[in-house]
């Protein structure tokens, strides 16, 4: 059995031959890459996805597990709604148990302002059909008992779901390749190859693949690739630390969080627990070159993110990676097949201790497990999809920013009909690249 959290060691599940021409090739093979490329081959468009190191080895493997509608930016969640449908089809044509289950997700506010911030997404999710709803104090006891903490109250959306990342993604994936994608794990793709200002192809370390159509969804390394292509986004990763319990007597059957303390039950019994909301920056060159657009961030939640003042060596954002290369050279992504950030010791204290005190009556939480993931995030806290105007033939679908799991298959079908130039029956305004450059003010999505 492959064991998690995976790593250079994990076997290569899916080593095609390299061909030599592909309608579409997609850089990246986390949750947006391999969604992105079923729905392709379903239109029956030759794909190709090439991936550095393994299958959703990185952020996609790594996260919450949380599949849920309530707290989305606006414009985010029309997609994730559809997102969420096709979660329900997906774990059927899989045939595997990718743990999907419908449990629930609760927010629970010690504040009135937290409150407040509750209600006013009430309003959005209602305009939407979404069945969020306000708990009052009661209400969160009766919903969760166990909790030692009294609540002002909470936030629920019945319909949100979980799944178990790092079994979903890789099993999707091999959904993919018996619908006819090519996927080819240990392969980097290192430069785009143009021709008369367009795309005609992609540089990988097997060889170039002839091509016009290209996806770039690589996560936290997209904006180290895109730069060495002229483009610039303001595109950080930070990091975040997770862990994982032995199994033991449920306490709720969804996922919930407060400011302090997030948990949610696993397919195997045990919990996945984290922070509620801190994080690390390794402070790199491209945090310096692109400071002044966090700010509004930094203002509204200004004890969220703790800085660090240099990424290990190789890191995307490290001072010693390298910014240009060519197709002949071994890029930054070869030398760096999987980021597996170590887990900050400090964090997983915080992180036991906070569970222990809010079920105090649970004496038996062990530890089983610890990781970290890279998340890749953007100044306002949305992604970007969009086509790069600079490049034609080039899309771009990265900076989920922590929400990428739960509307992979939403984003992935909408970035599939981007490709294709269909209409996409969402608006992207909202994920535009040119949001950074064309003075458009820094609206930030809800930091819920």
């Amino acid at each position: 059995m492959t064991t998690f959290p995976f790593s250079e060691a994990t076997p290569v599940q899916f080593q095609a031959l390299l061909p030599k021409t592909s309608d579409v090739v997609i850089v990246g093979g986390g949750i947006i890459g391999v969604m992105t490329a079923l729905f392709l081959a379903r239109r029956n468009i030759s794909v190709t996805l090439v991936e550095k190191g393994r299958i959703a080895a990185e952020q996609s493997s790594r996260n919450w597990g949380w599949i849920r509608q309530q707290g989305r930016d606006a414009d985010e969640l029309p997609i994730m709604i559809e997102a969420r449908q096709l979660w329900q089809q997906l774990a059927e044509e899989c045939d595997e148990d990718i743990g999907l289950r419908q449990t629930g997700i609760t927010y629970l506010a010690r504040t009135d302002t937290e409150m407040a911030a509750f209600a006013a997404f009430v309003r959005i999710a209602g305009a939407h059909g979404v069945d969020t709803r306000l708990l009052d104090p009661n209400e969160v006891v009766d919903l969760i008992p166990a909790m030692s903490r009294r609540y002002k109250g909470g936030m629920i959306t019945p319909s949100d779901m979980r799944a178990e990342p790092w079994v979903a993604v890789p099993a999707i994936a091999r959904l993919a390749a018996r619908e006819g994608v090519t996927i080819i794990e240990n392969c980097a793709a290192r430069m785009l190859d143009r021709s008369g200002g367009r795309i005609s192809g992609v540089w990988t370390e097997k060889g170039r693949i002839a091509t016009s159509n290209v996806l770039v969804a690589s996560g936290a390394w997209t904006a180290l690739f895109l730069r060495a292509h002229g483009i610039s986004i303001p595109q950080l990763s930070v990091r975040s630390t997770v862990a994982a319990t032995e199994p033991m007597p449920e306490i709720y059957a969804g996922a919930a969080t407060d400011e302090h303390i997030a948990f949610r039950r696993r397919q195997d019994g045990g919990y996945t627990l984290a922070s509620g909301g801190a994080s690390q920056l390794y402070v790199g060159p491209d945090a310096f070159r692109h400071a002044i657009k966090y700010v509004p961030a930094l203002r509204a939640n200004p004890l969220g993110t703790r800085y660090l003042p240099a990424a290990p060596m190789g890191y995307p954002d490290a001072w010693s990676t390298p910014r240009k290369w060519d197709a002949t050279q071994e890029s930054p992504f070869e030398r760096m097949r999987i980021l597996n950030p170590a887990p900050e010791p400090s964090g997983l204290l915080s992180i036991e201790r906070g569970f222990r005190e809010l079920f105090p009556q649970v004496k038996d939480v062990r530890l089983k497990a610890s990781w970290a993931g890279m998340i890749d995030a953007m100044p306002d806290v949305v992604p970007i999809v969009d086509r790069v105007a600079e490049i034609p033939g080039l899309v771009v679908a990265t900076g989920m920013s922590g929400h990428g799991f739960g509307i992979g298959p939403g984003m992935g079908r909408v970035v599939s009909d981007l490709i294709q130039g269909n209409e996409v029956g969402h608006n992207l305004n909202r994920f535009r690249i040119s949001r950074f450059s064309d003075g458009s003010p820094i609206r930030l999505g809800p930091a819920l």
